[in-house]
């Protein structure tokens, strides 16, 4: 008998693939959505819709291709994280689709049919997936280009800037014979790459103290300095933009990071004040922030004879009760404009599948914030356990933000809910940080090489008498 001793997290024989496992879990994953499109066309036309082969046909193709590619290219990568986002994203199209059938909210003036048009951006996702997977050998190539993408990820930000406002905000660009992009969902890519890299460097200096006050450990002041350029980068989104969602997401990335690389309370203790500080600050002369926090406040309140879409989102989450009303029997349609199919999609699954499809879709969001966060632990590079953490995080207050402006709990902010609401910079966006994050896992559950033999052992004879 002999033991070999190894310091890596992973040893010599490692962990098992698990890619069985993913495509077992991926036939489910397809499986689900294709019986709620069938159970939506029983419910509107008592019939099963005559797109329901196709539609079963072009999310199984989009899951295999993405399976053999991690099978191929990440083979040790989490086994959780493409079933998760593919069964997101397959419901997703459910629900527009179901949207879709309402006349009230498929009008030319309001977009009409977009499920066609989510079917091709989420296809558009899948290939930028595949594409970071396959190019992409090792995640730690990122961090030769942490400012760069700094610049990039301040040139995407600002340019929404130069663009007509839509919908009260400038977070839209429109690009001639594509449409309109949301810059702000790829640069909270290129932001968590910036902050990893540079939190990796600095992370010893921000994490001494001067003083102790009130249990707190006060960074000194010349520390400071990252923080505030930060907070005052988000009031200047805010501000120029009237993007609250983008800017909750920016500065609280960069305090989960910070905390993260540190270990001091007292950054979130700092990024709390300073966030609502910068808030109460811009809400007082902002009219669309006032405007959001005003029907936060009052929902019930009637505007021009009606009620805001925030009480409507209400309605429809007390209708639904505890198992909903059925796939294609709500009144979502009551929702104005086309908020039912983005920012709202998420009172449509709480009326049709009540607080337990509420709920399930929450447990999958849940669950692949978990394995991201799992992936950070499992990481034995600091860049990579950083980036994790920064992409995991960002998707996380991302779903935060979307749900509890949707449920009340917070202001309404504009965001998209990832895979599930209609918008294609979300969803292609939200797919290559599911490839990062894969790619570092399969970087972190990969196994170690075995030790080479050593030629002196194998030259060396014990001669016994």
């Amino acid at each position: 008998m002999s033991s070999t001793s190894n310091t890596t997290t992973i040893g010599t024989i490692g962990a098992p693939s698990r890619r069985n496992t993913e495509l077992a879990l991926l036939v489910f994953a397809v499986i689900i959505p294709v019986f709620a499109y069938i159970n939506v066309g029983l419910a509107k036309e008592d019939t099963v819709p005559a797109g329901v082969l196709g539609y079963a046909l072009g999310l199984g193709l989009l899951a295999g291709v993405a399976h053999l590619v991690v099978r191929k290219w990440a083979p040790y990568a989490d086994p959780l994280m493409l079933p998760v986002s593919t069964l997101l994203n397959g419901l997703g199209l459910v629900f527009i689709w179901r949207l879709d059938q309402e006349p009230q909210i498929t009008t030319p003036q309001l977009g009409g049919a977009m499920a066609p048009g989510q079917l091709m951006w989420s296809t558009l996702g899948v290939a930028l997936f595949l594409g970071v997977l396959i190019f992409l050998k090792d995640h730690r190539v990122l961090q030769r280009y942490t400012y760069i993408s700094m610049v990039a990820a301040l040139v995407l930000l600002i340019l929404p800037v130069f663009f007509p406002a839509r919908f009260g905000a400038r977070i839209w660009i429109t690009i001639p014979g594509v449409g309109s992009l949301q810059p702000g969902e790829f640069a909270k890519i290129i932001i968590a790459i910036f902050f990893a890299g540079y939190l990796m460097v600095k992370r010893d200096a921000l994490a001494l103290a001067s003083r102790r006050f009130m249990g707190l450990y006060l960074p000194r002041g010349r520390d400071l300095g990252p923080i505030l350029v930060i907070w005052a980068l988000s009031l200047m989104i805010l501000v120029f933009e009237t993007d609250l969602g983008t800017s909750l997401l920016f500065f609280g990335l960069f305090v989960i990071m910070l905390y993260v690389a540190t270990e001091r309370t007292s950054w979130i203790v700092f990024g709390l004040l300073l966030s609502g500080a910068g808030a109460v600050a811009v809400a007082t002369f902002e009219s669309h922030v006032q405007t959001r926090v005003h029907n936060w406040l009052n929902p019930l309140e009637l505007l021009n004879g009606g009620v805001t879409e925030t009480a409507q989102a209400m309605y429809s989450f007390g209708s639904g009760g505890i198992l909903g009303s059925g796939l294609g029997q709500g009144y979502s349609r009551l929702i104005g404009g086309i908020a039912p199919k983005s920012d709202y999609i998420l009172a449509t699954v709480g009326e049709e599948l009540g607080l337990a499809g509420v709920m399930a879709i929450l447990l999958l969001y849940g669950l692949l914030i978990e394995r991201g966060i799992r992936t950070a632990l499992a990481a034995r590079d600091p860049f990579g356990k950083l980036l994790a953490v920064g992409l995991s995080g960002a998707f996380a207050l991302q779903v935060f933000v979307v749900a509890g402006g949707v449920t009340g709990l917070i202001p309404l902010t504009g965001m998209t809910m990832p895979f599930l609401a209609q918008g294609g910079s979300s969803v292609i966006a939200n797919w290559a940080l599911v490839a990062i994050l894969l790619r570092i896992s399969d970087t972190a559950r990969r196994p170690a090489p075995a030790p080479a033999p050593s030629t002196d052992a194998e030259m060396t004879q014990v001669v016994r008498p």
